[in-house]
């Protein structure tokens, strides 16, 4: 109840006390003095009528139902791929309490109690004694509103708002990011495009789907308790139009519970995170070979070294195995150090360094969210060209991977990555040439065929990719803590997405059990190593496997 309408009420109570006598004299009143009581009278019905207006004009409203206010913030709703709600505006009431207002402070305790029986109420006795104004619970339930208006008590404020819901709790909060208790966004698309919805009346439609996102977060969960993993991250995009179907990062959070986000275990691993990724960067070396007419994917590599030296450190091949006679493709196939090396210097420091920021893989990219990390300066000489060639001493974020390969797959043809839904731009500059492309999703689909990412060869969907690991370094010292990632395109004989995978910090399980998807019934207990090509690939294989009937890419052959 307003304090307004109190005072109204309490004149009423005593109107009857006022009496007036009936005397004769009062009727030989002048028509002056008439006249000027009208007048008098007519100029405060007019001033009356002019402060009624303008606190229409406010669009003010008395409060009748013990509602302290009513904040109407309004937002646009957000909506899926499908138009799937995944942030709604809905109305909603906060429960406060005006200490100044508490006549027997005993008996609310005692009511509250009842209503709210997990609060802490030695913290409610201490806001009571502080006078001031505090919330009880924000967002109570229909049932607590009806109990609380039932008590009757004038020191209970229920304050009535517009309040954001996130039906999918965890499941796009990276993509979404937060908002702050005057409803201005502080993260993801809700600061991102904070003034669009605040401006705009239908819904923001993003171009995520609610069911393969599920389905991807559903996976990488489960391998982070299989693995260990410290975190894990996963993008899937369309290669025609940068269209992100899929963006999740691990750990996440429930967006109806506010979080930290400054705490690093909710670091955004899709865009955030700044890593090395190792031998996925072997495919741009080919590419760049391949592009600019230096090599072709027959051209032969002999007598490579096992072993080379820049600045007095060695680089050496992961499998001391490997031939020193390798082609071109044999080289990414077999993900060869120094075969790369070599590819790296006939391109040269500034082709190769070209080439890497035409992709995409470095510089700064626009994307619909601020937490984008941007992959650190680079000093190009003699040796940074040579462990740049095969994915060491330089870094990127898995949304520029993602991008790059891409681009690289989809006939050569420049793409800018988004989460929400636009025109096609069919105009899109060349980067590199459709031959080139063809050529290396060619190899891409061989080297899961019969390189390190075998276990992605998942029957009927013409899987392709490249497998990197890395090890971490902390404070400029490599640690022997690893970043295990898969880049891969399906299908590489007409390629619609590149789905890229890391595994932050994944540990060899000695008890999990491979199976092979290519139709074999070949199964093998624990990895032999912790690389790429015995988690992320495992992973991803998994993945593509559950969203590809909803994708529906999977290759019919036809007899």
């Amino acid at each position: 109840m307003s304090i307004d309408n109190f005072k109204r009420i309490v004149l009423e109570d005593y109107e009857n006390e006022f009496k007036f006598k009936k005397n004769k004299s009062n009727l030989n009143i002048s028509f002056n003095r008439i006249a000027f009581i009208f007048f008098i009278f007519f100029i405060i019905c007019t001033l009356y009528s002019i402060r009624v207006v303008y606190l229409g004009s406010l669009n003010f409203k008395i409060d009748t139902s013990n509602t302290y206010s009513i904040k109407s913030n309004y937002r646009a709703d957000i909506t899926d791929n499908n138009g799937n709600f995944l942030v709604k505006s809905v109305r909603t009431i906060d429960a406060g309490i005006n200490p100044n207002l508490v006549i027997d402070k005993k008996k609310l305790l005692i009511n509250l109690k009842l209503i709210f029986p997990n609060k802490d109420f030695s913290h409610i006795k201490k806001k009571l004694n502080e006078k001031r104004f505090f919330y009880l619970k924000k967002k109570i339930k229909q049932e607590e509103y009806n109990k609380l208006r039932l008590l009757g008590e004038k020191s209970i404020i229920l304050e009535e708002k517009l309040s954001r819901i996130y039906p999918q709790e965890n499941l796009f909060s990276h993509i979404i990011g937060q908002i702050d208790d005057d409803n201005n966004g502080i993260s993801g698309i809700e600061k991102f495009y904070d003034y669009e919805l605040k401006s705009r009346k239908k819904p923001l439609n993003l171009t995520v789907d609610t069911d393969i996102q599920f389905l991807i977060r559903e996976e990488l969960l489960k391998f982070q308790e299989i693995f260990k993993s410290l975190g894990s991250a996963a993008i899937l995009m369309n290669v025609k139009n940068g269209n992100i179907i899929s963006m999740v990062s691990l750990p996440d959070y429930n967006l109806n519970k506010r979080e930290h986000i400054t705490d690093l275990k909710f670091i955004n691993r899709a865009t955030k995170g700044i890593y090395e990724f190792g031998s996925v960067f072997k495919t741009f070396t080919i590419a760049a070979g391949i592009d600019e007419g230096l090599i072709e994917p027959e051209t032969k590599f002999l007598n490579l070294e096992k072993e080379i030296y820049c600045a007095g450190f060695p680089i050496r091949e992961y499998d001391k195995n490997i031939s020193t006679n390798l082609s071109a493709e044999e080289i990414l196939i077999k993900s060869g150090n120094i075969g790369s090396v070599r590819i790296g210097q006939k391109i040269g420091e500034e082709k190769f360094k070209n080439f890497l920021y035409n992709t995409g893989t470095l510089g700064e990219i626009d994307f619909d969210i601020e937490e984008v990390g941007k992959p650190q300066s680079v000093t190009w000489g003699k040796c940074k060209l040579a462990t740049a060639s095969f994915g060491h001493g330089i870094n990127t974020n898995l949304l520029q991977l993602t991008k790059a390969y891409a681009i690289i797959s989809n006939g050569g043809n420049y793409i800018k990555p988004t989460l929400i839904k636009k025109k096609i731009d069919f105009n899109q500059k060349k980067i590199i040439s459709e031959e080139t492309s063809q050529k290396i999703n060619s190899i891409l689909r061989k080297i899961v065929l019969t390189g390190t990412a075998k276990l992605a060869n998942v029957e009927g969907y013409e899987i392709g990719g490249k497998t990197g690991t890395a090890n971490k370094t902390i404070n400029g010292t490599y640690t022997n803590k690893k970043i295990n990632t898969f880049a891969s395109v399906f299908p590489t004989s007409n390629p619609k997405y590149v789905f890229t995978i890391l595994l932050d910090e994944p540990q060899i399980n000695k008890d999990y059990i491979y199976e092979y998807r290519d139709g074999s019934e070949f199964k093998l207990k624990g990895a032999p190593r912790n690389t790429a090509g015995w988690t992320s690939v495992e992973v991803a294989g998994k993945i593509i496997d559950k969203i590809g009937p909803i994708l529906a890419t999977k290759y019919i052959k036809v007899n």
